[in-house]
């Protein structure tokens, strides 16, 4: 018979306190003890590698994105009255068929048409840096490098990269838990989004080109099509999505290569090994942390009863150094073959829609930030965001490398 999960006796996380690389150690430490669950604040959280995936997989835990007004106790009616079908948010038939029209849009093929344009804006965001051989590398390069690919994505011109960047900082105060503070500036940002998308689509239909929107609206399977209200509701969470998570990930790795010379080292010498880089930075110090599921009814999972309701947060930090999966899982090796898939990008059927994109982007930026700053090393402390935002990396990372003679 079942244990009802809320009478075990569990180990006791804080996450709250963790923001140094001591605690968040001391964290991975008993996330990789005998114990598959551990108790949070939040509720419970599954920390080995077998069982965050098949949680993940398993299409009765839903994703609580939709209950993040909820679990702050927002009773907005203006923000309970927006119907928005985010593909982020989605669960059942509604997310399968979203999944299915616009996973073509999503391929490696098509993040790879965008892999030029992604080293054009790596080169010119460190143009400025290369005589100087120092930089504040979240603020010169991490911040601004995804906002233009999003937009030769969406196909939305130069001149509004300014007005995404603005956009994009709004929308993501959604996970800032403040929803009484925030939720005017992100409903706001949300209109001005969907009316700005609404043109461009409109275009679109009349002047199709190379792009994501233009894909969407060719979309189609047996006579279903996305409607404008989808394809901006999809532009919302190409934005959400995959501005942040760059911006920290690429901050963490760089954070890591300064750590780890001898890594950065190999990579100056031999640029191939990028997409194993990335693969092993991801896996090692991920920008996503873990993510929360709640339980649509009630299930049964290795002799523990989850109640309807439960909430339940998979620890990719768990799953990515879980020791059965990962030969010597506490080293950085960007020469490790594949074992196992890093978690990072989740898993089931919330699986990480632009990870093709995502791993382009890092790709090319670790190309041409090898080929341009040898000697890598950090300029002063790493100030880290606290462990508990949804999307975490360095605040602040300073970094100095050989400059150009």
């Amino acid at each position: 018979m079942a244990t009802p999960v809320d009478q075990l006796d569990l180990p006791m996380i804080d996450l709250d306190p963790f923001s140094d690389e001591d605690e968040r150690w001391a964290a991975l430490k008993l996330l990789n003890s005998g114990e598959w669950l551990a108790r949070t604040d939040m509720g419970t959280m599954v920390t080995r590698y077998e069982d965050v995936s098949t949680i993940l997989r398993d299409k009765r835990w839903f994703s609580a994105i939709a209950l993040i007004a909820q679990m702050q106790d927002y009773d907005n009616p203006e923000w309970n009255s927006r119907d928005r079908q985010s593909i982020l948010s989605t669960e059942g038939p509604d997310h399968t068929r979203l999944r299915r029209l616009v996973s073509p849009a999503f391929t490696p093929k098509s993040a790879d048409r965008l892999r030029p344009f992604m080293r054009k804006v790596i080169e010119e965001l460190t143009d400025p840096l290369l005589a100087h051989g120092r930089t504040e590398f979240v603020a010169d390069v991490c911040e601004p490098y995804p906002i233009p690919i999003i937009c030769e994505l969406l196909g939305a011109p130069r001149e509004n990269w300014e007005m995404f960047s603005r956009l994009a900082v709004d929308i993501f105060k959604v996970f800032n838990g403040d929803l009484a503070q925030d939720g005017p500036a992100i409903m706001a940002a949300q209109d001005e989004l969907d009316e700005y998308m609404a043109g461009l689509i409109e275009e679109r239909r009349t002047e199709p080109r190379d792009d994501l929107l233009s894909d969407l609206i060719a979309a189609e399977e047996d006579g279903d099509r996305l409607s404008n209200a989808e394809m901006q509701s999809m532009a919302q969470a190409v934005l959400l999505a995959g501005t942040d998570t760059t911006r920290n990930q690429l901050a963490c790795a760089m954070a890591l290569f300064a750590q780890h010379p001898e890594q950065w080292t190999l990579l100056c010498e031999n640029p191939d090994l990028a997409p194993r880089a990335v693969e092993e930075v991801m896996r090692y110090l991920g920008a996503v942390r873990g993510t929360v599921r709640f339980a649509s009814e009630d299930i049964e999972y290795r002799d523990v009863l989850f109640p309807q309701g439960s909430l339940i947060g998979a620890s990719f930090v768990g799953a990515n150094f879980d020791s059965a999966k990962y030969s010597e899982a506490t080293a950085f090796d960007i020469t490790r073959k594949a074992e196992s898939p890093q978690m990072t990008f989740g898993s089931g059927i919330h699986f990480c829609l632009g990870a093709a994109l995502a791993r382009a982007e890092l790709q090319e930026a670790f190309v041409v930030l090898a080929e341009r700053m040898p000697n890598l090393r950090l300029d002063g402390d790493i100030e880290w965001k606290p462990m508990n935002v949804g999307i975490w990396g360095p605040e602040v990372l300073p970094l100095a490398f050989t400059p150009r003679s």
